[in-house]
């Protein structure tokens, strides 16, 4: 991991795998998002930018990760959209009963999907603290 946020896809027999890792959970978080979209080929027009305001509770980091793919993978299917400016913050919700997430998405209009990703999977989700910050790899159903 030569940089301090990314994603690489990992080869799998089946399905897409990508490993992710960022310095804390919002890059983690805007790395899986940039890195699911890049697998399925998204490409965007030029055009306006459309606001997506999202807030999602989720009882930990693994659950908030797959809730958020989720969340985009059914916008950008319902709404014929991708995204490319993320500002996302994450906060504990009050006696440790999990995190919040609030989002602001700035995205535009798709021009291209190559391939449909069918779900976000948990399989083999764990997001790890490193030295460097946190990594994870997500396996998504294609």
């Amino acid at each position: 991991m030569a940089a301090p946020a990314g994603y690489r896809e990992i080869e799998h027999t089946a399905d897409w795998e990508l490993e992710v890792w960022a310095q804390d959970l919002p890059g983690l978080l805007e790395q899986a998002a940039r890195g699911m979209q890049h697998l399925a080929g998204l490409r965007l027009q030029a055009a306006p930018a459309r606001l997506l305001e999202l807030q999602l509770t989720a009882a930990d980091a693994e659950s908030l990760l797959v809730t958020f793919l989720g969340e985009l993978l059914f916008t950008s299917e319902q709404h014929q959209v991708g995204f490319s400016d993320f500002d996302l913050h994450v906060s504990p919700l009050p006696e440790d009963a999990g995190l919040e997430l609030h989002a602001s998405l700035r995205g535009q209009p798709l021009l291209a999907l190559d391939k449909e990703i069918k779900a976000v999977t948990y399989h083999r989700l764990e997001v790890q603290s490193t030295p460097a910050g946190l990594c994870t790899h997500i396996v998504f159903d294609v």
